[in-house]
Order: structure tokens, then C-alpha cells, then sequence
């Protein structure tokens, strides 16, 4: 037989038996409406270039409740509050798991990670270990100071530097050595004057590529029986990729071994320490699980800081009368004979309006990480049947004109005192607007993750004046969006960066 021949007759065979199934389980309650699905394939055909774009667009026909079939695949998506208060708060015990895809297959270790380990035993040991070593309230005061150092390093390396720079990988070397120092007990990056080691930017590239991989949707994943095809090359992109990831990870480990420092305060140090120990439940930390649990915290916890940082000053130079207001409150609070500190943030209510803002129009995971039904169950009088994937739209959401007045706007002012959303947070509880997603499987790092886009946003604000290259007007400054599993600018945001503190602040600055 053929190739070509063996293909096609796989393919009509698991059409056949998926149309069989589904005859056989067909449920009394409709299923939530949606686009007519083409043969085999379904609906991927609908889901264009930027999924999240496509998704919003069609939810604008379907409604916020909307089914759609991939391949042999039950989803279901979300785009508005309400429904997803449904999913992730009144049903989150029944989505708390994650359904089976070639990036956490090929890519996290098969599975062993924090982020797509299946809800359970060996999830929670590993969102505990996370919790008490980096993101709990006593880990992340701890390890203020750290934060501070990088910031502060950042902000002397921009100030030296005359010349344009580009913002986005110098946001990301910090929130990389930010992150290192506390997980490793080291810096990952050397940044001299420039923030230029050559590593940073392969390690940029390979976040990038992992999270432009991650937010593809994989044939293989939705029509089990063409996986081994790798139609799409993306299983053999996510194993060569791995295996750089794995090098990257391995050395840290085996370098952390040989130090002689006797005494870490790191996460690192305590994961060895605790390694193939077994907890209450029988789960082991071994070092694969290490690694994952690396991997997801600097493929999760960097680009994410850096990238909502780059929107939020885009924004601000996008609107010089909001970025005047926000300076204005930061020489009150702060003057401009020392840099901002942390403590000083909740002093700053415009600013963090700014903050929020900022979360809502780019959010730093516009589609949430699919979840899966363990069981069937009903949400406004729709059959979700179990096996079924959910997908949150969270960029929809909080630009639904249900929920926002001018939601394509840039307007702090809706989340100050008198505005629509005054009260409204972002971290999970007022479900429109959920960067960090919400309920069991809300980001691990939405405390650190806060923390430190507000002291990057800041700290840039209120230290420099910058100046688009070539003389570029900020109201034509390109706000295009480059997709991937998480929401990166299509043009990075490049700018020569003009000091206006008092001199002494820049040299003071600690070098440590």
C-alpha cells in the first residue's frame, strides 16, 4: 500500500469511527452552537493566523458560549465573564486537569512539570514547593531585594548606554537574572553595559520559539491518528528544542552541585536537598521533575514580566498626558533623588490604574492554557461532554463592550475612584479581566508576576525620558501583535533612553 493511500485510509477510518461514536453518545442536551466543522479536520480551518482574534471574532456570531470540534476534539470557549465564571469557579474542580498535547508531551518533560501535570497528588506537591520557596508572601519579601538589585543594575546599564537600545531584551535579562538569583541562587546573565551576553538573546529566542510552538494548534493533538505524521513539524521542532532547554537546565543543576558555597537560600538548593525523598503521598522529586519545574519558571516567569512591561511603556508613550500624570505622581511620592521601591507602589494609585490597564489590553496569555473536562456536566443549559477541552478567551473577555465602555481604549481612569471597574482586581476573583487566569489553576507566579512589572514599569517611567528611533512620532508607534502562547509585540519597542533623575542617582546605584 501506498504512503498517500495509507494516510487517506487512516484518515477515513477515524472520521468513520469518530461519527460512530458520536451517534452512539449523542447527549439530550444541545451542545453550545458554533461554526459548522468541515469533514475530519473540523473547525481548524477557523482558527486563522491569531486564534485569539479568530476565536473573538466568531464568539461575535456564536456567542460567548461557543462549541467548536477539532479534529475529533470536543472545545468549548469562553468569552465573556459570566461563562467563565461558570468554568473556573462554580465547575473548576471538574477543568482542573489539562488535555494531552505535544507540548507538554515533547517539550515539559513529558508531562512532569508544574503547569500541565494532570490535577492530583503530584500537582500539588509540586504548586506547594513552588509556593513556599518563591511566590508565598515571605519568599517574595525576602527576596525584595534582589529585585530591587536588577532593577536598579538595569537602570544604570540603560543610563550608560547613549545610544538606542532595544527595551524588550533588557527587560528580559532582568526579569531572567531577577528570577535566577532567587531559583539558583545566581545571576543567569552577565549584562555588562548593554545587557548583550549572546546567551540572553538565545535564551530569549528559545522562550520565544517554545511559546510560538506551544500556542500552534497541532494536528496531531486533535487527530490522535495522524500524530505520528507530524504534519505540521511540530513535534520535531519541540524535541530539537528541548533538547537545548534540557543542556541550558542541566548545567544549572550540575553547577549548583559543584559550588562550594556552603549555605544557598535558593530554590534550587532546597529542591536538591529534598530530592527522592518521598512525601505523604508517595510523590518524588527527582531531576527531571527539577528541570520541569525550572523550565516552567523561566519559560512562565520571564518573558511574560518583560513583555507586559514593554505594552505598558508603549502605552504610556502612546499617551504623553497619561505618562505626564504618572510622573507627576511619582516625584510626589518618590522626588527624583532616589530610585522607587517596591514599598512604594501601593503609594501610587494612578500608576497602578496604569498597571491594570495595561494586564487588560495585552494580556500576557490571551488564550488561556486549555483545561479538560473530567466529566460531562451542563453550564446554561448546554451538554459539555466530558473529554472536552476548554479554552478561556481572556483577550475577548476584557475587551467585551459588555463589561468595558471603549474597550479598544487605553483608559487607566475606569479602574480609579468613580470609574466602572474601580473595584475590580486581576487576580482571579472578578472574572473579566483574568490575566492570570483563575480558580485551581491560576498562574503560580501572579504575586511575583505583579510585583515586578510594576517596579520594571516604574522604575523606567520615572528614571528616563525616551525617544523613539528615527524620530518616530509615539502615536504611530506599531501596536501589532505577534502570537504565540503568549502575547509578544510584532515590532520590539526600541528607544533611546535619557536620564532625569538627579545625577547621583544613577551612579549610586549599587553594582552589586
Amino acid at each position: 500500500m501506498s504512503p498517500l493511500l495509507l494516510i487517506f485510509a487512516t484518515i477515513v477510518v477515524a472520521f468513520l469511527l469518530y461519527r460512530i461514536l458520536s451517534l452512539l453518545t449523542r447527549p439530550s442536551l444541545p451542545l453550545p452552537p458554533g461554526p459548522r466543522p468541515w469533514p475530519i479536520i473540523g473547525n481548524l480551518p477557523h482558527m486563522g493566523p491569531v486564534p485569539h482574534h479568530a476565536l473573538a471574532a466568531l464568539a461575535r456570531t456564536y456567542g460567548p458560549l461557543m462549541h467548536l470540534r477539532l479534529g475529533c476534539v470536543h472545545v468549548v470557549v469562553a468569552s465573556s465573564a459570566s461563562v467563565a465564571e461558570q468554568f473556573l469557579k462554580v465547575h473548576d474542580a471538574n477543568f482542573s486537569s489539562r488535555p494531552p498535547n505535544a507540548g507538554a508531551k515533547y517539550g515539559a518533560y513529558n508531562y512532569q512539570d508544574l503547569v500541565f501535570t494532570p490535577y492530583g497528588p503530584r500537582w500539588r506537591m509540586l504548586r506547594k514547593i513552588s509556593n513556599l520557596h518563591l511566590f508565598s508572601t515571605k519568599a517574595l519579601d525576602d527576596f525584595r531585594h534582589l529585585r530591587q538589585e536588577e532593577v536598579s543594575r538595569l537602570m544604570r546599564n540603560l543610563a550608560s548606554v547613549g545610544s538606542k537600545a532595544n527595551l524588550g531584551q533588557l527587560l528580559n535579562v532582568c526579569t531572567t537574572n531577577a528570577l535566577g538569583r532567587a531559583m539558583i541562587g545566581r545571576r543567569v546573565f552577565n549584562d555588562g553595559s548593554v545587557g548583550c551576553d549572546p546567551r540572553a538573546d538565545e535564551f530569549k529566542s528559545m522562550v520565544v520559539e517554545l511559546m510560538e510552538l506551544a500556542g500552534v494548534f497541532n494536528i496531531g493533538d486533535f487527530i490522535p491518528a495522524l500524530e505520528w505524521l507530524d504534519l505540521q513539524g511540530v513535534q520535531a521542532k519541540l524535541k530539537k528544542l528541548h533538547k537545548r532547554f534540557d543542556a541550558f537546565l542541566t548545567n544549572i543543576i550540575e553547577e549548583h552541585e559543584g559550588s562550594k558555597t556552603e549555605k544557598h537560600k535558593d530554590m534550587l538548593s532546597a529542591l536538591l536537598s529534598s530530592k527522592d525523598v518521598a512525601d505523604d503521598e508517595g510523590n518524588k522529586l527527582t531531576n527531571t521533575v527539577i528541570k520541569a519545574l525550572l523550565l516552567n519558571m523561566f519559560t512562565a516567569g520571564t518573558d511574560t514580566s518583560s513583555s507586559t512591561t514593554e505594552w505598558g511603556i508603549a502605552e504610556l508613550l502612546r499617551h504623553p498626558k497619561m505618562l505626564a500624570r504618572v510622573r507627576e505622581e511619582l516625584d510626589s511620592v518618590v522626588g527624583r533623588d532616589r530610585v522607587v521601591t517596591e514599598l512604594d507602589l501601593p503609594h501610587l494609585p494612578y500608576f497602578q490604574a496604569v498597571i491594570k490597564e495595561t494586564f487588560r489590553l495585552h494580556p500576557s496569555t490571551p488564550l488561556s492554557l486549555p483545561r479538560i473536562a473530567a466529566e460531562s456536566c451542563e453550564i446554561f443549559g448546554y451538554h459539555i461532554p466530558k473529554g472536552a477541552t476548554l479554552l478561556v478567551n481572556v483577550w475577548a473577555i476584557a475587551r467585551d463592550p459588555k463589561e468595558w465602555p471603549d474597550p479598544l481604549e487605553f483608559k487607566p481612569e475606569r479602574f480609579l475612584p468613580g470609574g466602572e471597574k474601580a473595584h475590580v482586581d486581576i487576580k482571579g476573583n472578578d472574572f473579566e479581566v483574568i490575566p492570570f487566569g483563575a480558580g485551581r489553576r491560576i498562574c503560580a507566579g501572579v504575586n511575583l508576576g505583579l510585583r515586578m512589572v510594576q517596579l520594571l514599569t516604574a522604575t523606567m517611567v520615572h528614571a528616563f525620558d525616551f525617544e523613539l528611533e528615527n524620530g518616530l512620532n509615539p502615536g504611530e508607534l506599531n501596536m501589532d501583535e505577534a502570537y504565540g502562547l503568549t502575547l509578544q509585540r510584532a515590532v520590539p519597542l526600541s528607544a533611546h533612553a535619557r536620564p532625569r533623575l538627579s545625577p547621583h542617582v544613577y551612579s549610586s546605584i549599587s553594582s552589586s
